[in-house]
């Protein structure tokens, strides 16, 4: 049974979601004091490569599924009219070009079930990966396995992302912010649920100690989600109904670990773990670089949101740019594939830090 107090969570939910899409197209909510740190690494050009251009392969595998290019549609958007198309927008390209999506968190389906259609991409997307979306923080308010595969099984998803958010449920009018004993519920998850699970943060990065736990708790791979690009601190300070926390969020603005910084400390904990670089990557040039620090897969968010508002032609273009953005890169540094890259020395620390 639906109760009143149900019904008004769902719409509230609702209702931050568009607040969301258009606080992060119309605002100026980009971190301003902290980068990514890719921009402290430059690739050796070779003048030489000798190789073919039109050879070059930026295939790849992730989760054991095929990817055309080592590119994830981050996590944005659902249950919303707008948001539903933005979805299928995304998810028709996904399936053109072989790429991984993820949907944005899928509580308000779960809370209000009419909506469940703007995240059900399979029908759009059927030969892609496609992952589903809860906050972790849920298993504390009344969600459990049952919840996420619900959420699953709207998405028929390959794997269940529970991001992590303390810093945005601080800023969060009335957010969520008990995150007590929540590593054992995680772990209950990832050993019942028939998908694997994906730890993300979302700006704030996940550091090397708290990998490690994740990955003890049975987490099957990591989206480091670095500080460097979209701030959910100024966003959820925008739409605060409260001066507080207005300035919180103002305060918190540049919180977090550096996505290069998440990659690297990560991957020397834990070499062969699955590994998502998102967290501030504009362009392809800044996908390579994650990918030769140590990331299998890149994850963009905000340069796929400003064209799938746009139309699908716009994300046509996106994708078709990053694709040449990341065989040039590989060109230019004389390596034929993603594997090579990453076992070249091609990625150097520049000096000027």
């Amino acid at each position: 049974m639906t109760t009143n107090n149900d019904t008004s969570t769902s719409a509230q939910t609702q209702s931050r979601k568009a607040e969301h899409i258009r606080i992060c197209l119309e605002e100026d909510v980009q971190c301003h004091e902290i980068t990514n740190g890719l921009e402290r690494y430059r690739f050796t050009h070779c003048c030489l490569p000798e190789i073919d251009r039109n050879d070059i392969d930026i295939s790849t595998q992730f989760l054991g599924k095929s990817l055309g290019a080592p590119l994830l549609i981050s996590s944005m958007t659902g249950g919303t009219e707008q948001a539903g198309i933005i979805n299928r927008r995304l998810a028709e390209v996904a399936q053109v070009y072989k790429l991984a999506m993820g949907v944005g968190s899928q509580r308000v389906a779960v809370e209000k079930p009419q909506v469940a259609d703007t995240f059900a991409m399979r029908k759009y997307a059927p030969d892609v990966p496609l992952f589903a979306n809860l906050g972790a923080v849920q298993l504390n308010y009344k969600y459990g396995v049952d919840e996420c595969l619900r959420v699953v099984e709207i998405l028929e998803a390959d794997a269940l992302i529970l991001h992590l958010n303390p810093l945005q449920e601080c800023i969060q009018s009335r957010g969520d912010t008990n995150f007590r004993g929540l590593l054992d519920k995680i772990a209950d998850v990832c050993f019942k649920l028939p998908v694997p699970v994906i730890a993300k943060e979302v700006g704030n990065g996940i550091s090397a100690a708290m990998a490690e736990k994740l990955l003890a708790a049975g987490v099957a791979a990591i989206d480091v989600a670095g500080a460097g690009g979209t701030s959910w601190a100024k966003v959820e300070s925008e739409r605060a109904d409260n001066i507080l926390q207005r300035r919180l969020g103002r305060t918190f603005a540049d919180w977090g670990l550096p996505t290069a910084d998440c990659i690297t400390n990560i991957r020397a904990i834990a070499p062969d773990v699955p590994l998502i670089a998102s967290g501030g990557l504009r362009h392809g040039l800044d996908v390579a670089k994650a990918m030769a620090l140590g990331a299998n897969i890149a994850g963009l968010a905000m340069p796929f949101l400003q064209a799938a508002v746009v139309s699908e032609a716009a994300l046509v273009d996106l994708v078709e740019l990053l694709i040449a953005e990341i065989t040039t890169v590989l060109f230019c540094t004389g390596n034929a594939n993603l594997n090579q890259l990453q076992h070249s020395d091609s990625l150097v620390q520049s000096k000027a830090m």
